[in-house]
């Protein structure tokens, strides 16, 4: 059986692709229905409980997803370029966002209007079936999140999110950090004390190497069988 190791739970393909089975006038009635914004590292892109005007589609940059309760918070993923922010505010007697997001660095995202939307998932059946492959994508990586944040120690979490930015997000072994310790620590739902404790025993170990905000995975199988075994 196959299992979701990953903690971040980052979609590990782009979901740009869906565009393409819009006809030229459908692509148009979107871009007409559109706008680009750029958003700062820090500033939010949408709000928990705020009313959900646009479906969100991020064409560069990394954000954060989270969900807001009275005793705190729980980061649910972190965004990509190429994937959407919103798909789960689409269906009617659904007007709200049902989490917030935050930009992890500056950030361009095209935000398409809702109704819009929806009209070319009724029209149109193959895109229609694109976005419902990604809503159950999204699902199975948000119980596998679950499982790995309730189930694995600290360590397998902090595996499964090292290997989660190297084959997810930069996509390469070695790559420079623009997350802060405590946002990893954050993403990994544990202490930043915890995390830089963690952090400086892979590195005694040589699963990685960190030179400032530069990392590098030394030792990628003994990484992810940490990540397997919790």
């Amino acid at each position: 059986m196959k299992t979701i190791n990953n903690s971040c739970t980052v979609s590990d393909k782009e979901h740009c692709g869906c565009f393409e089975k819009l006809t030229e006038e459908q692509k148009e009635l979107i871009e007409k229905n559109q706008v680009e914004i750029k958003f700062k590292k820090g500033e939010n892109i949408c709000k928990q409980g705020t009313f959900a005007a646009n479906v969100m589609f991020v064409c560069s940059g990394l954000a954060k997803i989270y969900v807001e309760g009275p005793s705190g918070f729980l980061i649910l993923k972190i965004i990509p370029s190429g994937n959407f922010i919103g798909l789960s505010s689409l269906f009617e007697g659904n007007t709200i966002f049902q989490y917030s997001a935050v930009a992890y660095q500056d950030s361009y995202l095209r935000l398409i209007d809702i109704s819009v939307f929806r009209k070319l998932l009724s029209i149109n059946a193959e895109f229609a079936t694109q976005i419902i492959n990604i809503l159950s994508e999204n699902s199975i990586q948000t119980y596998g999140r679950f499982f790995c944040l309730t189930q694995k120690q600290s360590y397998g979490k902090l595996a499964d999110t090292l290997l989660c930015l190297s084959d997810r997000v930069y996509k390469k072994r070695e790559f420079d950090l623009l997350l802060s310790r405590r946002d990893l620590a954050e993403l990994t739902n544990m202490a930043t004390e915890s995390l830089i404790r963690m952090l400086k025993k892979f590195k005694e170990d040589k699963l990685i190497k960190i030179d400032g905000k530069k990392i590098k995975i030394t030792n990628y199988d003994k990484l992810k069988l940490i990540s397997e075994t919790g």
